[in-house]
């Protein structure tokens, strides 16, 4: 057998990085020369080739990281969200966040990774990459964008989400936030609380037969949720036509061709008013220059005494699109701005906001039960999608769940109804069936 070397690239790279890090690697780092260096006792991180370095030079940061994972020139032998726990851990711990290297420490850190083999050429981009043209949020390119992240294989989402495919945050009655699904209380239970806190609050449960309107329905979770258990007649609206196919034959499975359609339409093209309004995560697509256009969908949608629900997200800081990993793999035109932005952007659209409740605890615990499944069927779903797409999704769980673990994303459901003068239409008093969606 050949013995392990402990110097080489590894000791290099280490050298090159350590007024930058202000200390050795904060991993074990083992290069493609088998040499080892940096932390003995922290995860693992194996550089398989010179690209890896290449990729972290042409892209610094996060993208380059990201882009040298997925094409499998970074392997990690410990879970993805440990180490990027103890990554930041180390850099809390040396302080840092927000540091810009010094000139002479990035000269040094250049001459060591050339000494290493690791400059050369751009290596080509992942094929998991978003590679997408056109203007800013035109039909076409939004299009495009939906196709990528939402036209594959319907097998492969229902493998990650739960019986619903609901992909958007639960609501968790029972139980630990801080965990995530167990036996005795299912992501599966924590959505359909999710979906029946959504047809209380824009009040569904006061009389069977009202029309509403499901604006990007996705899997159509929401739609078939209302149509079965409060009587509601739903339309559906989406750009992609895997969710479309998914929803039509759950439509007819359940015999619900009476009261669900979903059509394939651009939000955009929303037509007739409804009693009832609801959009859950899709407003984030609507991008930020777009987003007067969603507002005033939504209020010309609503009939005079409906209530529009509004589920999304929110983002402070740098990256409103979510991160140079987010902007390239899954969603290159997504934004995210603070909760208080987003309501001035609905009001100036007509709305009134009449009630905030955020879910960021939740969405934590939904991650971290979509990562549960997608680990269990890790061999069923590498059977589904190409190892690239694999190692995506491990990154998006994995940089999702700390976002929403530290509070640098948040979600939050948004109760509004057209502005009117006098009484809003609403109960005076917060209902108790909207803390707890079975009360």
């Amino acid at each position: 057998m050949t013995a392990v070397r402990v110097s080489g690239v590894a000791d290099t790279i280490q050298e090159a990085l350590r007024p930058i890090l202000r200390g050795r690697l904060p991993v074990r780092l083992t290069a493609w020369d088998r040499s080892v260096a940096g932390d003995p006792d922290a995860p693992e991180v194996r550089l398989n080739s010179p690209n890896a370095l290449r990729r972290l030079l042409w892209h610094p940061g996060e993208l380059g990281a990201a882009q040298a994972y997925v094409a499998g020139d970074i392997e990690l032998d410990t879970p993805v969200t440990q180490v990027l726990q103890h990554v930041r851990r180390v850099g809390a711990e040396r302080d840092l966040a927000g540091r810009t290297p010094r000139p002479q420490d990035l000269a040094i850190a250049l001459r060591g990774l050339a000494a290493t083999g690791g400059l050369g050429a751009r290596p080509p981009t992942p094929g998991a990459q978003i590679q997408v043209r056109g203007r800013l949020h035109s039909r076409r390119r939004d299009s495009d964008v939906i196709h990528h992240h939402y036209d594959v294989d319907s097998d492969f989402y229902a493998l990650v989400l739960d019986d619903t495919m609901a992909y958007s945050c639960a609501y968790v009655t029972r139980g630990d936030l801080a965990g995530c699904e167990s036996d005795g209380y299912r992501l599966e239970d924590a959505q359909r609380d999710k979906l029946d806190l959504v047809c209380r609050k824009i009040g569904l449960d006061q009389r069977s037969g009202m029309q509403m309107l499901d604006v990007g329905c996705g899997w159509g979770a929401l739609s078939l949720h209302a149509a079965e258990h409060y009587g509601a007649i739903v339309t559906g609206v989406t750009i992609s036509n895997e969710q479309k196919s998914f929803v039509d034959k759950r439509i007819r499975d359940r015999s619900l061709q009476d009261r669900v359609t979903v059509e394939l339409r651009d939000y955009r093209d929303v037509a007739g008013r409804y009693d009832a309004v609801a959009s859950l995560e899709m407003g984030e697509h609507a991008g930020d220059k777009g987003y007067p256009d969603f507002a005033r969908v939504l209020h010309d949608a609503a009939s005079d005494d409906a209530r529009v629900l509004i589920q999304q997200m929110s983002r402070r800081g740098r990256h409103p699109g979510g991160g140079p990993f987010i902007e390239a793999f899954i969603a290159p035109d997504m934004t995210m701005r603070p909760v208080g932005n987003t309501i001035e952007l609905l009001e100036q659209g007509g709305l009134e906001v009449r009630d905030v409740h955020a879910l960021r605890e939740h969405y934590a615990w939904t991650v971290r039960s979509w990562q549960r499944r997608f680990e269990q069927h890790r061999a069923a779903i590498a059977q589904l999608v190409p190892a690239e797409t694999v190692r995506v999704w491990e990154l998006y769980l994995a940089g999702g769940l700390l976002a929403f673990e530290e509070g640098r994303m948040g979600v939050d459901q948004i109760v509004a109804v057209r502005r009117r003068r006098g009484s809003s239409g609403l109960p005076a008093r917060r209902p108790a069936s909207w803390s707890d969606p079975r009360g």
